[in-house]
């Protein structure tokens, strides 16, 4: 009777899963900050030389950004190792001045400053976004940057396909949400610390014995980010390893050096709900049918 009680919870929870779907909303527009300041190194230090450093935007939708320094810098696609490309280039803008871009292709556009290579930023081109909700908060902080705006963009990057879940010693969740992975493809990978600010963490992805994703030392003002692997050798699961590295900016607090493994990261979340309502139901008919021939009388 455990036994069955058991598979009948475990069906209504597979249900649960199974019938959740994702609700899409569009983003045609981003903001971004340059703060004060960055014409001297350390804003890289904690990603924040551009403010959000990393935007979605759909195809065909435009990234404005104001330069809120005191000093002229650029906003170049590229990056520094490789050089500009040749999507688009601001030139210099001087403080208090603006400048946008239409994208066009949807993909990941890294970008940089030429005059000041340490400033970086990255731009997600994207086609579907998850509906953000209004229930995320980010705290006072958060929106005094415009990081509320970037938390809920970030959320609404996270997709459906793939979800898997872990939490630190602290109490903190900590969630990863990836694209389908898929040979020679690139996968997207993101961590969420969940009601978080200024996380630093590692992030290490592997498929089979070769290393797809490795940043070392990220740092996200809301506790939400976004990672590019290296393209797929296949369709394989993946193993995704994330190691806290502590709360802060200049003083670091919680259980710095606890790793989370997220192992065997598959695609088609749905389907795999489906698999274990499946597997659930058929587990229910065996043990009922078992019951009702216990209750035979034996000859």
């Amino acid at each position: 009777m455990k036994t069955l009680v058991t598979g009948s919870l475990f069906v209504l929870f597979s249900i649960v899963v199974l019938i959740t779907t994702p609700a899409y909303a569009d983003h045609p527009t981003a903001s971004v900050s340059i703060p004060s300041g960055t014409s001297v190194p350390g804003c890289d230090q904690t990603n924040e030389c551009y403010i959000p450093a990393d935007v979605t935007v759909d195809v065909g939708g435009e990234v404005t950004w104001t330069n809120d320094d005191t000093a002229a810098h650029t906003v170049t696609s590229g990056t520094a190792d490789t050089g500009p490309s040749d999507l688009f280039d601001s030139s210099l803008i001087v403080g208090g001045a603006t400048y946008s871009v239409t994208l066009d292709e949807e993909g990941e556009i890294p970008y940089y400053c030429i005059v000041h290579p340490w400033m970086v930023g990255t731009i997600t081109v994207a086609s579907e976004h998850m509906d953000d909700g209004d229930e995320h908060s980010n705290g006072d902080h958060g929106d005094e940057h415009g990081d509320g705006d970037h938390a809920r963009m970030m959320d609404d990057k996270m997709m459906e396909d793939v979800s898997a879940s872990g939490m630190l010693s602290d109490g903190t969740l900590v969630e990863i949400y990836a694209s389908e992975p898929a040979a020679g493809e690139m996968m997207e990978v993101t961590v969420k610390f969940d009601d978080s600010e200024h996380v630093n963490y590692d992030v290490i992805a592997v498929q089979g014995e070769d290393v797809i994703l490795g940043d070392i030392g990220a740092h996200e003002h809301t506790g939400v980010g976004t990672h590019m692997t290296a393209p797929l050798g296949s369709a394989d699961p993946v193993d995704i390893v994330v190691i806290f590295q502590g709360y802060g900016i200049d003083e670091i607090t919680g259980p710095v050096g606890e790793e989370i493994v997220f192992a065997s990261i598959v695609p088609e979340f749905g389907t795999i709900a489906a698999m274990i309502l499946a597997v659930a139901i058929i587990s229910i008919i065996a043990v009922t049918a078992r019951s009702k021939l216990s209750l035979t009388p034996r000859i």
